[in-house]
């Protein structure tokens, strides 16, 4: 079996030869510190991306199969995006800096974490109608224009890339990326001001989601129509934190629901029965949203705190709750008895079906390039 065969005997149940062993990326200072430690060559690491020629190669370095993010992105964003400018600055090099979304942020020299949001250019119904609906119409190019990445080729859409992805016999797992339907209005707004909006002009909020989701059904639609041949659907949120959704679940399930169905509907159209989506945070109180309304793959089912893991997710949900994630990546940070721990943690799991361990985000600058070589290795030889 190749490993787009095994991906999706895995995903749907069906005997397989060998566990797929699958991750999500890496950190730009992760591949910093291996090249800098000799586990890597500067040339190696350059210019990596989700799916892009240099993953392939890093994957096969560390001994994963491939990266799961690997999908087609057509642009659902703001077109043209905001110019990223200093706003102002400090004597002490903070600096208050617009990003594309139209955010103003606090950068603090040395810092590394997501930077505070200061303020927005989006404050009501003014700003959306002149600065922010016209960014979000679709044509197009959105499409055609866009670059895909996969294994060792990197090219346009409409220069070659639909003819490469009509291929039945191709042994690599490929996606469409079906935008986002929710964090993106976040991104651009703000946590606080979208929690004001649903109270203050839930009219308002209402009209950007259903624009933002006509935009991404679009994308999806048109290129879908081209012929390329893709291997699941792919969501991305980021929606929910430690305790719970950003989001309340009625309001989501109500205003947000119907427009995942419409675009999981149109992927069933085209024989695309895998559809995954991007939260990380404790994701449960909105599982109901996804799970009812198309989406039927939580990924990366990120461990945290609060030790998610996929098994109650099936048993109230069922066989149709599938899985990518759930491997709690701080393991690579300590030692080979941590990870032959995880691995025992995850046996179970795996048993179940339907699920692929992966790295539950991007490994991060503390994971030592051996143990992760080492969790491939044990996964190999295991599964």
């Amino acid at each position: 079996m190749n490993n787009r065969q095994r991906i999706m005997a895995a995903l749907n149940y069906q005997p397989y030869d060998r566990l797929p062993i699958l991750h999500f990326g890496f950190w730009g200072e992760t591949l910093q510190k291996w090249i800098d430690e000799g586990h890597l060559k500067a040339e190696e690491a350059q210019g990596w991306g989700d799916g892009n020629p240099v993953d392939a190669v890093l994957s096969a370095k560390l001994g994963f199969d491939s990266n799961y993010y690997s999908a087609f992105h057509p642009n659902t964003g703001l077109i043209p995006t905001f110019e990223t400018r200093i706003v102002k600055e400090f004597a002490d090099g903070t600096q208050h800096v617009m990003n594309f979304y139209g955010v103003v942020e606090l950068h603090s020299p040395g810092a590394g974490s997501i930077p505070a949001e200061i303020d927005h250019l989006f404050k009501g119904r003014m700003e959306w109608e002149d600065l922010y609906l016209p960014k979000l119409q679709f044509d197009t190019d959105r499409v055609m224009k866009s670059q895909m990445r996969v294994n060792d080729t990197t090219m346009q859409f409409d220069k070659g890339g639909m003819e490469f992805l009509q291929k039945d016999d191709r042994d690599y797992m490929y996606g469409i990326h079906c935008g986002s339907l929710y964090g993106t209005i976040r991104n651009y707004i703000g946590i606080e001001n979208l929690c004001y909006l649903v109270a203050d002009d839930e009219e308002l909020l209402e009209e950007v989601i259903n624009v933002n989701a006509e935009l991404c059904y679009q994308a999806v639609k048109t290129t879908l129509e081209t012929g390329a041949k893709f291997d699941f659907g792919h969501f991305w949120e980021d929606i929910c934190y430690k305790n719970g959704p950003l989001v309340t679940p009625s309001f989501f399930m109500e205003k947000v629901g119907p427009h995942y169905k419409r675009i999981t509907d149109l992927l069933k159209s085209y024989d695309i029965n895998i559809v995954s989506l991007d939260c990380d945070g404790m994701i449960d109180a909105l599982i109901p949203t996804w799970f009812e309304n198309g989406v039927n793959t939580m990924f990366p089912i990120e461990v945290g705190t609060w030790d998610a893991n996929i098994a109650p997710w099936r048993a109230k949900y069922g066989k149709e709750l599938r899985g990518v994630g759930g491997m709690n990546k701080v393991v690579f940070a300590h030692d080979r008895a941590a990870i032959d721990a995880e691995i025992e943690r995850l046996r179970p799991l795996i048993e179940l079906g339907g699920f692929i361990p992966c790295p539950d985000h991007r490994i991060a600058p503390d994971a030592e390039f051996d143990n992760v070589r080492y969790y491939c290795d044990r996964l190999r030889d295991m599964f």
